[in-house]
C-alpha cells in the first residue's frame, strides 16, 4: 500500500471522528443545560422533572412541560447519596446507568505505551540518521550516493582551465559515453576505472562533473568515507547496491572522492585486527569492478590525493588501469583558471593585468586561485571601490601567503627596530644574491600567527628544478634576517625560529634526497618516503643507515648553514650603511613596495660568494 493511500485512509477516520465529536458538543451546547444543585432540588419539590439519570457523579434528567426559554435537558453534579429518599413521592422515572470504564481503563494503559513507543521509535531514527543509516535501520545497508543528472552538475569542460592534459584523456571518455557502439566498433574498450590523482584543490572533482555534464547522463557521487560504518558488512552491502543502482541507469558515471578512505592496502595477517571491515569493503569494490562489463556504459572515476596508501590490486590493469596526473596549474593554466572566476565579478579594473597576478601566484592550485578571487573582491569592497583592481589583488595574496595583518599587535620602539632590521637583511641578501627570486614588498606589520614582519619575493617564472647554488643561495636568505640583528645589535632574538626550522629543513634535505654533498656522494639517505602531494605521510620506517653516518649527516647539514651564514654576514657587513639606513626607511614608512626597495638598494656592493659546492 503507497504512502499515498495510508494517508487518505487516516485523514478520513480522523474526519469522520472530528465530525461525531463536534455534533456531540453542538447537541450539549444547544440542548442540555448545566444548573446549580439547588435549582435541581426546587426542580423536584415542584415535580416538573419527568426522568432522570444517575451516574457516579452526576445527575442527568429531563424537566416536564419547560417554560419559554427554558431548555428541555439538564445536568447537574450528584452531591446527595439520598437522593432516592426524596423522589419517592414526587413522580419521577429514575434510571441508573451503569457506567462501562473498560475503554477508558485499556487507554489509560495504552496511550502511555504507544507514546514510550513513539519517543523510542524517533530517538532510534534520529540515532541512526546521525550515524549515516538514512534514518531507518532498513536502509543501513542502501547507497548514499547522491545522483545528479546532467543539468544538475552544471560544470562542462568551459569550466575548466589549467588542466588541459586531464581535459584531453577524459574526452574520450565523453565520446564512449555517447555513442559507445561506434566507439568501439575497432573492438576497443574503454579503462573500466580511470584515478584521478593530484594534490588538494586542483579539480579532480570539477573534472568528473564535467564529463558527466559534458556526455549528459546521470552521475553517481560519493566519498569513500560514506561506505564505512560503525556495523561489519554495511561497506561491502553499500557497494553493491551503489553498482546494482548504477546498472540501473547505464550510461552513466560512478565517482567516488577520496578513494584512499576506502581503498587503503589491505594489513598484513599479524596486523588485520580491527581492519576486517575495511578489507571487506575493498574486497567488495574489486569483486564488482571484476564483474561489471563497460560496455554496458558505466564509467568509474575515482579521486586521490594519496595514490601511494592505496592497495596494489585496485591499481592492477582491469580495474583503475589508467591514472591522469592532476597537477597544479603553470602560469598559462593560472592564467586561464583566473579568466574563469573573474567572469563571476561584476565589475573589473580594465587596467587589471592578469599575467602579472598569474606569476605572483606561482604554486597556486585550482582552489587556491578561486579563493583569491573572492579575497580580492572583498579587499575592493572593504574600501568601497566601484572595481576591483591590482591593489585588490595584492592585498589578497599577501592576506593568503601572510596571512591576516594583525594591527592590534602593537610593538614597542626596540622591537620595531628589531623587526625592521630583520626583514631589510633579508631584502638585502635576496639582493644581493643574482639567482634569488625578486624582491616584491617588505613590512614590519604582524600578520598570521606569528610573524612580526614579512619580506615577500615573487618569482618571475615557473620552476620545476633548482640548482644546488640556488638552494644554498636560499638558506643565505632565510638567514639574512638573523645575521643582520647580531650585526647591528650584537645579540639573538626569537625572531628567527621560523628561518631556521626552513633553511634546516633545506639543507637537510640537499644532504639526505639530492645528494649535493661530495663526501657523502650521490646516495638517497632519506629513511622517511616522501608523499608525492602532500607534506607528510604520518608512515615512520626504520633507518637504513649506520650512527655513523648519521654523524656525517649531522655534520653536512651544519656545515651548510654555518657556511651559507657566514655568506648572508659577510654580504650585509658589506653593505652596513645601506642595512641602517634602509631600515631607518622601513621604521618610517612600515611598508615598502617594489619600486622603493630598489631606489634604496641600488647602490649595494655585488661580490661573489662562496658556496658549499667547493666543501666536502
Amino acid at each position: 500500500m503507497d504512502q499515498k493511500r495510508i494517508f487518505n485512509i487516516w485523514f478520513t477516520v480522523f474526519a469522520i471522528l472530528g465530525v461525531l465529536t463536534l455534533q456531540n458538543l453542538w447537541i450539549g451546547f444547544t440542548q442540555i443545560e448545566t444548573i446549580p444543585y439547588s435549582r435541581f432540588l426546587q426542580l423536584l419539590d415542584e415535580e416538573r422533572i419527568s426522568e432522570l439519570y444517575v451516574t457516579d457523579d452526576a445527575i442527568k434528567g429531563t424537566i416536564r412541560d419547560p417554560e419559554s426559554g427554558e431548555k428541555p435537558l439538564f445536568m447537574t453534579v450528584r452531591v446527595d447519596d439520598t437522593l432516592a429518599e426524596k423522589i419517592q413521592d414526587k413522580n419521577v422515572k429514575l434510571v441508573g446507568i451503569a457506567e462501562n470504564t473498560l475503554l477508558r481503563d485499556i487507554l489509560s494503559w495504552v496511550i502511555p505505551a504507544l507514546v514510550f513507543v513513539g519517543i523510542w521509535i524517533a530517538a532510534m531514527r534520529y540515532f541512526a540518521k546521525k550515524s549515516g543509516m538514512g534514518g531507518s535501520f532498513m536502509n543501513v545497508g542502501k547507497s548514499k550516493a547522491k545522483v545528479y543528472v546532467e543539468t544538475d552538475t552544471k560544470k562542462t569542460f568551459a569550466d575548466m582551465a589549467g588542466a588541459d592534459e586531464a581535459k584531453d584523456e577524459l574526452v574520450e571518455v565523453v565520446h564512449f559515453l555517447k555513442d559507445p557502439t561506434t566507439y568501439g566498433r575497432l573492438g576497443a574498450r574503454m579503462p573500466k576505472g580511470i584515478l584521478l590523482v593530484g594534490p588538494p584543490g586542483t579539480g579532480k572533482t570539477l573534472l568528473a562533473k564535467a564529463v558527466a555534464g559534458e556526455a549528459g547522463v546521470p552521475f553517481f557521487s560519493i566519498s569513500g568515507s560514506e561506505f564505512v560504518e560503525m556495523f561489519v558488512g554495511v561497506g561491502a552491502a553499500r557497494v553493491r547496491d551503489l553498482f546494482e543502482q548504477a546498472r540501473k541507469k547505464a550510461p552513466c558515471i560512478v565517482f567516488i572522492d577520496e578513494l584512499d578512505a576506502l581503498g587503503k592496502a589491505r594489513a598484513g595477517a599479524q596486523l588485520s585486527g580491527g581492519h576486517d571491515e575495511k578489507e571487506q569493503t575493498l574486497n567488495q569494490l574489486l569483486v564488482e569492478m571484476d564483474g561489471f562489463d563497460p560496455s554496458g556504459g558505466i564509467v568509474l572515476l575515482a579521486a586521490t590525493n594519496r595514490p601511494e596508501v592505496l592497495d596494489p590490486a585496485l591499481l592492477r590493469a582491469g580495474r583503475f588501469d589508467r591514472q591522469i596526473l592532476v597537477d597544479r596549474p603553470d602560469k598559462l593554466g593560472r592564467l586561464a583558471i583566473l579568466k574563469v572566476h573573474l567572469k563571476q565579478l561584476k565589475n573589473v579594473d580594465s587596467n587589471l593585468d592578469l599575467e602579472d597576478i598569474a606569476a605572483m601566484t606561482a604554486g597556486f592550485s585550482g582552489a587556491d586561485l578561486e579563493n583569491l578571487v573572492n579575497e580580492s573582491a572583498l579587499a575592493a569592497t572593504r574600501r568601497n571601490a566601484k572595481s576591483v583592481s591590482t591593489s585588490d589583488f595584492t592585498t589578497a595574496i599577501e592576506r593568503v601567503v601572510a596571512g591576516l595583518e594583525r594591527k592590534n599587535r602593537v610593538l614597542n620602539e626596540k622591537e620595531r627596530q628589531i623587526v625592521a632590521h630583520h626583514e631589510m637583511g633579508h631584502a638585502i641578501v635576496s639582493a644581493c644574491l643574482q639567482s634569488t627570486d625578486k624582491l616584491h614588498k617588505v613590512s614590519i606589520i604582524p600578520r598570521g600567527v606569528g610573524a612580526l614582519g614579512y619580506t615577500m619575493q615573487r618569482p618571475t617564472e615557473d620552476r620545476f628544478l633548482m640548482t644546488q647554488t640556488e638552494l644554498e643561495n636560499k638558506i643565505s636568505v632565510l638567514l639574512g634576517g638573523r645575521a643582520a640583528e647580531e650585526i647591528i645589535f650584537d645579540h639573538l632574538s626569537t625572531g628567527a625560529a621560523d628561518d631556521i626550522k626552513k633553511a634546516t629543513n633545506i639543507a637537510r634535505s640537499m644532504v639526505l634526497k639530492y645528494g649535493m654533498h661530495k663526501k657523502l656522494g650521490f646516495i638517497d639517505l632519506d629513511d622517511q618516503g616522501e608523499h608525492p602531494f602532500l607534506s607528510d605521510n604520518g608512515f615512520s620506517s626504520p633507518r637504513t643507515f649506520s650512527e655513523q653516518t648519521a654523524r656525517e649527516i649531522d655534520e653536512a647539514v651544519r656545515e651548510i648553514i654555518e657556511t651559507c651564514y657566514a655568506q648572508a654576514t659577510r654580504l650585509l657587513k658589506e653593505n652596513r650603511n645601506i642595512l641602517i639606513r634602509s631600515a631607518e626607511t622601513l621604521l618610517e614608512k612600515e611598508t615598502l613596495d617594489e619600486g622603493e626597495l630598489g631606489a634604496l638598494l641600488k647602490d649595494l656592493k655585488l661580490s661573489i660568494p662562496q658556496t658549499v659546492s667547493s666543501l666536502g
